[in-house]
């Protein structure tokens, strides 16, 4: 008997702590108080969008270096490897058989000289002759003919003494443009049959182009957001250009966005792109793999939330936003790229909005919060 009083006594105990007296109206489970959160007002701004991809640098001009005649090489002018200007000599082919043809080709245009004198006149006479009809009209005829025979063999000889003197210059092979030369591929004393042995290339660094491409998809993607206005793009794509080095440094030196090209490789799903950069100092050579950053681009009206405040749920990434009950409300959002340690959200919420960026971790969908400072800022 005093065992049932006892339990009708703990249960009249227990519907007594569950009832409307026992308990909180309306707030969080055991009594806790709402959790304490940080928020940051929705507020569009411009923001610059840069793009980045993987290049490779190149040489802006690679000329192949090729002697003009031939002959026995006697010289080379240049530090394999090393810096050459623009017209530095080098490679020194035997001119002694070049000069010989030009002192052949100079006393033919004498004897070709001699024979025109000769010619006119005796052309000359025949033609105070053929007046006088001392002379047939053949006769004269003939020496017109010797006359106009000697001018074309003296325009003959005077073009074979000018390409005796070029062969003369070309014997000294000279640098067709600034930059790094490349190793010698003939040494001294080989025979050089003319254009079609290669001797060595030249590789202008300055300026120095790089190489890269752009995804059909992320243009496709950019000309969406162009056309929805959330991205505007510089004035005919001048994009200036930034390189990152393998180690992570920047190079001081800053380019530009020379050429874009229209067509998709069909291995590669890409378009070919080129920016040229200022090189002086040498520092960039070809082959080099760097992190290509365009700048130029901005995001008239972006709003920006920490990384942080972006969670991953079973439709995609959301964000807790606080609304008029002081509640967490999930928000669907849509983002772009980084910037920096935020997101670009281009889609989902509005100027004004109060996004809880710190405390996440600690409430759900309709769960009460108190704001821990108003004015909390990223």
């Amino acid at each position: 008997m005093r065992l049932t009083l006892v339990v009708v006594s703990m249960a009249s105990v227990i519907l007594a702590a569950c009832g409307p007296s026992g308990g909180s109206h309306g707030g969080p489970p055991g009594g806790m108080p709402p959790a304490q959160v940080g928020t940051m007002t929705v507020q569009p701004q411009l923001v610059l969008a840069p793009f980045e991809y993987t290049g490779q640098t190149a040489g802006s001009r690679e000329v192949e270096v090729r002697a003009r005649v031939t002959g026995i090489l006697l010289k080379r002018n240049f530090l394999e490897g090393g810096p050459v200007k623009q017209g530095q000599s080098l490679y020194t082919i035997d001119p002694a058989p070049l000069q010989a043809a030009l002192a052949r080709a100079e006393a033919d245009v004498g004897v070709a000289s001699a024979r025109l004198d000769q010619a006119k006149r005796n052309a000359a006479r025949q033609r105070l002759l053929v007046a006088e009809k001392m002379v047939s009209q053949k006769a004269y005829d003939d020496a017109a003919s010797e006359e106009a025979i000697g001018e074309a063999e003296l325009k003959a000889g005077r073009a074979r003494l000018t390409e005796a003197r070029l062969n003369l210059e070309y014997s000294r092979v000279e640098a067709p443009a600034s930059g790094i030369a490349s190793r010698s591929l003939r040494s001294e004393g080989s025979l050089v049959s003319g254009p079609e042995v290669l001797l060595t290339t030249v590789t202008q660094v300055d300026p120095i182009w790089v190489n890269f491409g752009i995804s059909d998809n992320e243009q496709l993607r950019l000309q969406k957001e162009v056309d929805a206005g959330r991205l505007q793009l510089p004035k005919d794509n001048r994009f200036d250009v930034v390189l990152r080095l393998a180690d992570g440094s920047v190079v001081a030196r800053t380019g530009r966005l020379a050429f874009s090209d229209i067509r998709v490789s069909g291995n590669t799903g890409t378009s070919e792109a080129r920016a040229e950069i200022p090189n002086p100092d040498g520092r960039l050579r070809p082959g080099q793999f760097v992190r290509v950053t365009l700048t130029g681009a901005t995001r008239p009206n972006a709003v920006l939330i920490p990384q942080r405040a972006v969670l991953e749920g079973p439709q995609g990434k959301f964000v807790y936003v606080v609304d008029a009950k002081s509640t967490a409300q999930a928000r669907q959002v849509e983002v772009g790229e980084w910037a920096g340690s935020d997101w670009i959200i281009i889609g989902g919420l509005q100027a004004g909005e109060r996004v809880i960026i710190d405390g996440v971790m600690r409430i759900g969908p309709g769960a009460p919060v108190q704001v821990a400072d108003a004015a909390a800022k990223k």
